[in-house]
């Protein structure tokens, strides 16, 4: 299961969507993380724990794309995050 970090923000700057890190997280992560429409919807599901799962089935609804994309996309999603901790294992 993965969360949201809520020492990140989610921000509109000069039109793109980024991840803004707030607090003690700017020490380890000063900079910003852009997301696309989809990453930033996910940001959001993300406010309650997900599996990844979950996070696919929602893709696959949403978009109506077949579930081995919407796992990739799912997985390229938390593997891009995770190591920045903007989500969380919980």
């Amino acid at each position: 299961m993965y969360r949201r970090n809520e020492d990140f923000l989610l921000q509109d700057v000069a039109g793109s969507v980024v991840l803004v890190p707030i607090g003690k997280v700017t020490v380890d992560f000063p900079g910003m993380i852009t997301l696309n429409p989809t990453g930033a919807w996910l940001w959001q599901l993300l406010e309650q724990p997900q599996s990844e799962q979950s996070l696919c089935q929602a893709i696959c609804e949403r978009y109506d794309v077949a579930e081995e994309i919407a796992r990739k996309d799912a997985q390229a999603f938390i593997q891009k995050l995770l190591p920045t901790k903007a989500i969380l294992e919980v």
